[in-house]
């Protein structure tokens, strides 16, 4: 089968080139060999992902060089203040780290601007941010700029045209972009915030890309925030399969396992991370054994033809008011800390 690569994803830690190197000695052959380098740690609850690529590592993967953070909380929920404070709290730290020319000038003004689409959902995370800072305290509205320009099918003009000749007039130290994103797995959906200094392509992971904003275009440094909101169809589907198969294929392989006949509670394998799927060759056939990447590629041929699926949290209206809210009061708290 000729392969091709269906993921939609904006997550750089999600790219095929980040995933095949997971442990710790497959990422420093990484970074010798790429110019990619990883590092990870934890605070509290907070997964904390830094990658610095290098120009040889932007050519490998496809992302361009800079520095990426990506902040996690897999068991956040919509009502865990204690996750999304904890979230707030790294996020404005990594703001600082990035930007420390910021600090204790108060003449650097800074442009934020929030891209999307304020009727759509999933979509309305950048423009809902930028009405909570409108209501915010006075020191951001004296050392920011803030606006939500919308998006080219609503205007009619390029997003990176209005932020430019923003940009020219103001000339701000920094520009912030916040904007909802496309995630490749479906168990990150609202539960990662994405920061990196390289900028950002408006609809890229939905397959709608437009002009890119970034420090080359616009002429001043360029940081996004972004939230993977959605996640294509299809590979919400491939996941789903891949679970169900990895978990027949526990249970086979672990039904003379003591521990099983002793369990009094509800049975869950033990660990599927490498688990054979070639016991259940006899009773689903040949493609139960094939990767995960070729069974998405069968589901998306499958698909032609048909409009493009891409799913979202039902309560996807409560995730986005939360960020909305995080993200503006971690940028109040920052500026006015700088």
């Amino acid at each position: 089968m000729e392969k091709n690569n269906w993921y939609r994803t904006d997550l750089l830690d999600e790219t095929e080139e980040f995933i095949n190197h997971r442990t710790k000695e497959q990422r420093e052959k990484l970074h010798d060999a790429s110019g990619i380098k990883v590092l990870e740690e934890d605070r509290q609850r907070v997964k904390i992902t830094r990658v610095d690529v290098n120009s040889n590592g932007a050519e490998e993967i496809g992302k361009k060089q800079g520095t990426y953070y990506t902040l996690t909380i897999p068991t956040l929920t919509t009502d865990d203040e204690d996750g999304f404070k904890q979230l707030g709290k790294v996020l404005a730290e990594e703001l600082t780290t990035l930007h420390p020319y910021i600090k204790g000038n108060t003449d650097n003004k800074v442009l934020i601007i929030g891209l999307g689409n304020k009727t759509i959902t999933p979509d309305a995370v950048g423009p809902l941010t930028i009405d909570e800072l409108q209501n915010s305290v006075k020191p951001i509205q004296e050392r920011c700029i803030i606006y939500a320009p919308g998006v080219t099918g609503q205007t009619g003009y390029e997003t990176s045209s209005f932020i430019k000749a923003l940009a020219e007039q103001i000339k701000p130290a920094l520009v912030i972009v916040i904007d909802a994103l496309a995630t490749r797995a479906s168990n990150r959906l609202c539960k990662t915030i994405q920061m990196t200094d390289t900028g950002i392509h408006p609809g890229s992971g939905v397959g709608n890309m437009r002009l890119e904003i970034s420090k080359e275009t616009i002429g001043c440094p360029v940081t996004a925030i972004g939230l993977p909101t959605v996640v294509d169809g299809p590979v919400l589907i491939a996941d789903a399969v891949d679970t169900l198969f990895k978990s027949i294929a526990a249970k086979i392989h672990e039904k003379n396992s003591p521990s099983s006949a002793l369990s009094v509670t509800p049975w869950r394998p033990s660990d599927t991370s490498n688990m054979s799927l070639d016991v259940l060759k006899p009773i689903f056939g040949e493609w139960s054994t094939w990767p995960k990447e070729e069974r998405l590629q069968l589901f998306e041929e499958s698909l032609v033809g048909h409009d493009r699926l891409f799913v979202t949290p039902k309560n996807i209206d409560e995730w986005v008011h939360n960020y909305a809210y995080l993200i503006s009061d971690t940028l109040t708290e920052w500026i006015e800390s700088t």
